[in-house]
């Protein structure tokens, strides 16, 4: 009896492993390397959350992109909304200037331009 008892506790212990590698594979899934970029001169440059940051958020993180969209749990979640990407912003900050995101493709300097400075100059809902 305790023979049974201690290879079902094993099968048990393997099978949570398993299903928690595979979270860690999901959480990860749109994320990818991240190059040495270090820094963004923001001198005079008065982005728009509107005009210039949210059109390249909704195209590359979000809605076209199958990783920050409805329903998303990767990451910060969703990035639908001015609240959702300001709430978010210090993480997006860091990850569009190391370029780790966007997970499908890259981004521009001029795109990464306008969200790091963006972000730097307060973030505005302008």
């Amino acid at each position: 009896m305790e023979t049974k008892n201690h290879h079902g506790l094993k099968t048990r212990i393997i099978k949570t492993t398993l299903v928690a590698a595979a979270c860690v594979g999901i959480f990860y899934s749109c994320k990818k390397s991240a190059d040495t970029t270090s820094s963004v001169d923001c001198t005079g440059t008065a982005k728009s959350f509107a005009a210039d940051v949210n059109p390249i958020i909704q195209n590359s993180c979000a809605t076209n992109s199958g990783c920050h969209g409805s329903g998303s749990h990767n990451g910060p979640g969703e990035l639908l909304t001015y609240t959702e990407v300001f709430n978010s912003r210090s993480d997006i900050r860091t990850a569009v200037l190391t370029g780790a995101m966007p997970q499908n493709g890259t981004l521009t300097t001029a795109q990464k331009t306008s969200i790091i400075c963006w972000i730097d100059n307060g973030a505005t809902n302008n």
